[in-house]
């Protein structure tokens, strides 16, 4: 073990404040139980000759001699972020360096062209995913009929289900599940590659399929594509980008699939005419974007952390040295990364696929990442911006709209859900993730709630179309720049680099097999309840969705991915109890009271705190 491995590991802290059984802090502060709730730098009070002895060997160690120098800089940049302008001594930065750094906070959307090319090809990921959905929603129309499924039977209401459902049933059995393997064997970027084959030939399968077998079965293999998507996307783009703009970058796989639901919408709307066969241009037309998008991902570099997991450092370089602007960054990133890595891998040990996904519930630190990201992912189906996605053009019809009107009314939602994700581009690093859910569920509550009622007025009177099409447009409106961008990206930067690729896997399979549910059930939701029994059961979901975030999902914008550990190192109960007697006080004296002198105690403290060896803990238990 190098020195820089040992030294991290050495416990620091608060001397003399005890924490539980009696320990001091300096004694016991680790990744699984962080009861001081403190954001810990690995590198913070490691001395300066130290750290440079270790420098040394970690260069000489991972083959970056050559680099030894920006190293140098760059790990005394990592242990002082804030202070880089500070250092002093032969380490000292130029002004090139300083401006540069100065760059990522005063010009923060200034990044490498590089960088760009990966979040547009990202996106174009998300798009096919967006698209693939809407294309049922249109068809749902017509193939019922044609296949000889469109009787009020519960058999054919299960089998138009299954229909509508089969891509997230493939993604939520087989597809997310596979991500965790594929990523280990072949990279992201391959995933992606690999991905993107599924979401061709099963959807141009789909326009041909003459029976509902063959139908149900190219959708469960588009749906492996997906699952294996979904679960790698957000992730490759999470790893490329800086803390300071990830989410917004990440979050641009919501933009994209709410841009490929509109371009679905759009698409179903301008084939209507076209003939008997249009539901089949519907159900093949999402073949288009994943063909740029399987060209595209070879230009792109390979996610840097893959590639230091992978004990692939010169290669981890060459591929950070495209996505930031000059080497003091990159040495910066990679000695940071490498910090966390070393600690991690200590805590964590060598594991396998099953024993990884069994840790998701057994390790404290990996199990509160599990459960945010479950919290989120299941949340995006509670609120019930699926019933819409999947069957708008159904919910428009049942409303008493004609099908052409119900196909206009959905391009109307897709296009609301696609405009309105623009602000979480500004708003998901300036008020992060947890306060856009927070605001957004009980908006999205009355808007559906309101949208449910509104079918209530009598068939034909000239209110009744407007105010639903009204209040499900405000209800997408709502959605989109809370409930849509913060799952994917929230999911895809909460766990440790040992374990993202298969909890993204189980986070993603969470969304995805409870939109299947979805799909299957709400057929039936809908004909026992009506339209208004649907949707104020949704609107239900959406309170129960509210406090499930409030006790369980804490804020992570603008933390870097290795300062995420110690978030979700604080144990449960305390962040529960933060939440209830510090946070709802200080609401109601802030927002009822309008007391503007009201403060909130923070949660999260720096703190130079290290983590103990197991070594250690061991002795104690």
């Amino acid at each position: 073990m190098s020195d820089i491995e040992k030294h991290s590991m050495e416990p620091k802290g608060v001397p003399n404040e005890k924490l539980e059984q009696g320990l001091d802090v300096s004694e016991h502060v680790d990744l699984n139980t962080n009861l001081q709730a403190k954001i810990i730098n690995p590198l913070e009070g490691i001395p300066r000759d130290q750290l440079m002895r270790d420098v040394e060997v970690f260069v000489q160690e991972k083959g970056l001699q050559e680099h030894v120098e920006y190293f140098r800089k760059g790990a005394l940049v990592a242990q002082n972020p804030a202070n880089f302008e500070d250092i002093d001594g032969p380490e000292a930065l130029n002004e090139t360096e300083i401006q540069y750094l100065r760059n990522e906070v005063l010009h923060k959307w200034r990044l490498p062209w590089k960088l760009y090319l990966t979040i547009i090809t990202c996106s174009i990921g998300a798009a096919v995913q967006g698209w693939d959905q809407t294309g049922s929603n249109g068809a749902t129309l017509f193939f019922p009929d044609y296949y000889g499924i469109g009787s009020d039977s519960t058999k054919d209401k299960i089998l138009v289900g299954l229909v509508n459902a089969g891509p997230y049933i493939g993604c939520a059995v087989i597809g997310c599940w596979l991500s965790d393997p594929f990523n280990d064997w072949i990279g992201r970027r391959g995933t992606i590659f690999l991905a993107a084959h599924f979401c061709i030939w099963p959807v141009i399968g789909s326009a041909f399929s003459h029976t509902y077998a063959q139908q149900i079965s190219n959708r469960l293999l588009m749906g492996i594509g997906m699952g294996l998507k979904a679960a790698t996307v957000p992730i490759f783009a999470a790893e490329n980008a800086p803390a300071a703009v990830r989410g917004a970058l990440v979050m641009s796989w919501q933009m994209w699939t709410a841009f490929g639901i509109f371009l679905g919408t759009a698409i179903n709307l301008a084939v209507y005419y076209s003939g008997p066969n249009n539901w089949r241009l519907m159900l093949g037309a999402p073949f288009i974007p994943a063909v740029p998008l399987l060209v595209l991902i070879f230009f792109c570099p390979e996610s840097p952390r893959w590639l230091m997991k992978k004990n692939r450092y010169l290669k981890a370089w060459d591929s950070l040295i495209v996505l930031r602007h000059h080497p003091i960054q990159v040495a910066r990133d990679m000695y940071a990364i490498h910090a966390q890595l070393a600690i991690e891998h200590e805590i964590l040990d060598k594991s396998n696929y099953v024993t990884r996904f069994v840790q998701l519930f057994t390790i404290p630190r990996v199990r509160r990442a599990t459960y945010a990201a479950f919290t989120v992912m299941i949340a995006q189906q509670l609120c019930g911006i699926n019933i819409i996605a999947f069957y708008s053009s159904t919910v428009f019809r049942e409303a008493g709209f004609s099908q052409f009107q119900a196909l206009l009314a959905s391009f109307g939602f897709g296009a609301v859900n696609w405009v309105f994700a623009f602000p979480a581009f500004w708003t998901i690093d300036t008020f992060g993730r947890r306060s856009l859910l927070l605001f957004t569920f009980p908006q999205m509550t009355w808007t559906l709630l309101a949208a449910g009622l509104s079918t209530l007025i009598p068939m034909g009177h000239p209110a009744r179309l407007g105010l639903v099409a009204l209040f499900v447009f405000l209800f997408a409106a709502f959605y989109s720049p809370g409930e849509g961008p913060v799952p994917f990206t929230y999911s895809a930067e909460v766990f440790p680099l040992s374990h993202r690729e298969v909890g993204m896997g189980f986070a993603v399979a969470t969304c995805l097999g409870w939109a299947a549910v979805l799909g299957i059930t709400f057929p039936f939701i809908l004909s026992r309840l009506d339209t208004v029994g649907a949707f104020g059961l949704y609107a239900g979901f959406n309170v129960l969705a509210f406090f499930m975030i409030f006790f369980l999902v804490p804020e992570t914008k603008q933390r870097t991915l290795e300062e995420l550990d110690y978030v979700f190192a604080v144990p449960t109960n305390k962040f529960i109890d933060y939440q209830v007697t510090k946070v709802v006080p200080w609401w109601f004296k802030r927002w009822v009271l309008f007391q503007r002198s009201a403060e909130l105690q923070p949660l999260y403290q720096q703190g130079p705190a290290r983590r103990e060896t197991r070594e250690n803990r061991d002795e104690k238990m």
